[in-house]
């Protein structure tokens, strides 16, 4: 099987162990997947099934969706509900409070990574330091957040929001940046990604709905083929020589493609419609260069 499974990943487990699962359940042996989920959060985990995972550095990844419950008066170690309390507080603050101080957060701007993180400092991960109880300093990074939804009270002291932002937020770091300018702390005490490169929640299949469909026969059906998962690129058809060419990995010709010239990816097809792979356009040079290719040459 050759494709992408847009994956719904339960809480309780992480993205590796996600991939076991599917593993386990359909004996597909070559798997990969897009966007690690920490094993508390839940949701959109893409899946590349076969020749599919070549292509992962291709999906769009810029922007993301999550739904984020979190409570207000804790402070843990972690951002979130699992980790050790380092202090708790009074509430003082009112719905519309929080409402109006989350809009501050909206645009560009900047963002520590949590300790519990897979960010490298010298060549070892954040998570590891935090494990052996070393905080190291990190540097802030630039991010932005394009749309934060403030969804309202579910309990005492907890809320709900929606949060659409490009690669690289941490939502548990925005949650306790949140904390930290109401003056009482907050935690993250739910996360699931409704949408991550390109997939989005209502295409999501749990572990259940798998099986279902491979004792069925039908998991292949469920699987978007890479070139429907890479719509954001241009389509640009060759010759059946310039075919060969791009199938054995060789640079073709701007001049003599019918393609107006704009540096960046391309799907390539053969003249019959067959997905090539995805080649990039060098307007220096003036040459596609295959980059990815999905069929070879025999």
């Amino acid at each position: 099987m050759n494709g992408f499974l847009c994956f719904y990943k339960r809480e309780g487990i992480t993205s590796f162990g996600a991939l076991a699962e599917i593993r386990r359940c359909t004996g597909e042996k070559k798997l990969g997947h897009c966007g690690t989920l920490d094993p508390m959060a839940t949701g959109v985990l893409p899946v590349a099934f076969g020749r599919a995972a070549k292509f992962i550095e291709w999906l769009p990844d810029d922007t993301k969706e999550y739904v984020a419950a979190f409570r207000l008066g804790i402070r843990t170690d972690t951002l979130d509900r699992t980790g050790t309390v380092l202090s708790q507080a009074a509430v003082q603050v009112s719905e519309a409070q929080v409402q109006k101080a989350l809009t501050a957060f909206v645009g560009e701007g900047e963002q520590i990574p949590p300790m519990f993180s897979a960010v490298s400092k010298n060549g070892v991960r954040l998570y590891e330091l935090a494990r052996q109880g070393i905080v190291t300093e990190r540097e802030a990074r630039k991010i932005r957040i394009d749309e934060i939804d403030f969804l309202g009270r579910v309990a005492e002291h907890t809320y709900r929001m929606r949060v659409k932002c490009k690669k690289g937020v941490y939502i548990r770091s925005l949650i306790g940046d949140l904390g930290e300018s109401l003056g009482c702390g907050a935690v993250m005490t739910a996360l699931e990604r409704t949408a991550s490169n390109g997939f989005a929640l209502p295409q999501a299949l749990t572990i259940e709905q798998v099986r279902e469909r491979v004792e069925s026969g039908s998991l292949d059906s469920c699987l978007i083929p890479v070139d429907k998962a890479l719509a954001a690129y241009p389509v640009l058809t060759v010759t059946a020589a310039q075919s060969k060419r791009f199938r054995n990995g060789g640079c073709l010709d701007v001049n003599r493609l019918s393609v107006p010239k704009a540096a960046g990816g391309y799907r390539v097809y053969d003249p019959d419609g067959l997905f090539l792979g995805m080649g990039a356009l060098d307007t220096e040079a003036e040459v596609l260069q295959a980059k990815k290719l999905f069929v070879i040459a025999p």
